[in-house]
């Protein structure tokens, strides 16, 4: 008991590097109950924050963060620790605690980072996802943010191809943020981790974010941005990870589409141009399974064959959101026809509504 208050209590000392942090753990054999000695305290030049809350740490915050870990099953992990994620110790900056909520194992696996924008088209949001799938079924591990759009896609990808997926988190793990990925985020715990260097009731502060980034990029060989705008927090992490010697993968969308502008970018400075998942793969130097391979959709997965006139209508959509009068005068058919076949189409998952009266088409269809 007395470790594990130990290592709470260097879990929350402020402005303590890794460097110091193993500098203590070693002064104190390897323990971090005797690093809090206060001779050992005394002789390590720290910061005059982290000497003052050590020798006189605030009780009450340690007695309910040993509560949540053990209500919870949360970790405290030390950089000193044997099982710290070896890539992330590699990155300069690497967060000297980590809490971990799930899988301890799984951060020292092969991981890919997916980011990308909060508002993404349908059509990215469906590319993320079918990306992230087949990432997991080729046994990498899909590493995101837990935000909205890409993120979320991309975790969820994962889980639906059977495989695992570590969510980096901007906020103490007591809390999930955003609340709407409250059974996102109880999914990750079962089938990956979530990880915060934030200690419990710690609120996800808008300069949390960036931070949470260079866990992100860290954990992982390399990151792929889905979408993304120019000024998207999704470019940092693709930065951070060219700086830690990572590879970095962005995919292109249209050249109208704001949230692509992130992608082009990268790919103009030097970003891995991807136009399907097996780019990645090949470029990481991870083999492909037979499985994947050989894998091709069934009859049973194929579309239904539409009338001519769909047909017509879906190929003048193109892949750039398009209102009805355009499609209107690309066609030649009746306004009220091409609603209507909208309607049908939406319904069918082919076509999606987007805002400003435009309509889209879902990847796939």
């Amino acid at each position: 008991m007395q470790e594990s208050r130990a290592r709470a209590v260097l879990a929350r000392a402020p402005e303590l590097s890794a460097a110091l942090l193993q500098t203590l753990i070693e002064a104190g054999g390897g323990e971090a109950q005797r690093a809090l000695e206060r001779s050992i305290v005394r002789a390590v030049d720290l910061p005059a924050a982290a000497r003052g809350f050590l020798t006189s740490p605030d009780e009450a915050a340690i007695a309910a963060d040993l509560a949540w870990l053990d209500g919870s099953g949360a970790r405290i992990m030390l950089c000193t620790d044997a099982d710290y994620p070896p890539l992330l110790r590699e990155t300069s900056g690497a967060p000297a605690v980590l809490y971990v909520l799930g899988s301890v194992a799984v951060l020292a696996s092969a991981q890919l980072a997916m980011v990308g924008s909060r508002n993404p088209t349908p059509g990215g949001r469906d590319t993320a996802r079918a990306f992230a799938a087949w990432f997991a079924r080729a046994g990498l591990t899909v590493t995101s943010g837990l935000a909205l759009g890409i993120d979320a896609a991309s975790h969820e990808g994962a889980l639906a191809g059977g495989g695992q997926t570590v969510a980096v988190c901007g906020s103490g793990l007591d809390r999930v943020y955003p609340a709407e990925h409250a059974a996102l985020a109880a999914h990750i715990a079962q089938s990956g981790a979530l990880v915060s260097e934030f200690p419990p009731r710690t609120a996800p502060l808008r300069g949390h974010f960036p931070q949470r980034n260079r866990i992100i990029s860290g954990l992982s060989l390399g990151t792929l941005v889905v979408e993304a705008a120019r000024k998207s927090g999704s470019l940092i992490t693709a930065r951070l990870a060219l700086e830690a010697g990572r590879e970095v993968f962005a995919i292109p969308g249209s050249i109208h589409s704001p949230v692509s502008r992130g992608c082009h970018q990268l790919i103009k400075q030097g970003a891995k141009l991807v136009e399907e998942a097996a780019d990645v793969l090949s470029e990481l130097r991870i083999p492909l399974s037979k499985e994947l391979l050989t894998a091709i959709p069934t009859e049973r997965d194929r579309p239904v064959e539409l009338d001519k006139e769909y047909e017509m209508l879906l190929d003048a959509l193109g892949f750039e959101p398009t209102t009805i009068d355009v499609l209107v005068a690309r066609t030649h058919l009746p306004g009220e026809s091409v609603a209507s076949m909208l309607l049908i189409l939406e319904l069918e998952g082919r076509v999606t509504a987007l805002p400003g009266g435009r309509y889209g088409r879902v990847s796939g269809a």
